[in-house]
């Protein structure tokens, strides 16, 4: 019961901040901007409502994504990126088994972000 009020009261928040009209505005602007680029207007369209649910799920920009990018707009991609993204010092307490675990999950992680940084890339964002 205290979930569903919990995100009740968010929903209100958001209508009391006009995030939907904010929203709105991001999408016509984003509209505009790839139809002036050149750059498919549909494909602009599904990324900002993908960013919008990131934001409404409470994962607006997460630190991994962001270092991600980091490290391909820096280095681009490379062949140690799981070992550059590993937290050593957690992976020092880690027994084998959860080390396996942990580099399967940092893997699919890794993958996810890459395939939404070439999205935002491909699109000029």
């Amino acid at each position: 019961m205290d979930n569903i009020k919990s995100i009740a009261r968010q929903a209100k928040t958001r209508l009391k901040n006009n995030f939907w009209e904010n929203c709105k505005t991001d999408m016509a602007e984003g509209q505009t901007q790839a139809k002036n680029l050149g750059l498919n207007e549909r494909k602009v369209k599904n990324y900002i409502g993908a960013k919008v649910m990131r934001r409404i799920r409470g994962g607006e920009e997460d630190g991994f994504y962001l270092r991600v990018k980091a490290m391909l707009d820096e280095c681009g991609e490379v062949s140690d990126a799981i070992g550059r993204l590993t937290d050593a010092e957690y992976y020092a307490t880690l027994s084998y088994a959860e080390k396996q675990r942990y580099n399967l999950e940092l893997s699919a992680k890794y993958l996810a972000a890459l395939e939404r940084y070439r999205r935002e890339k491909e699109l000029g964002l």
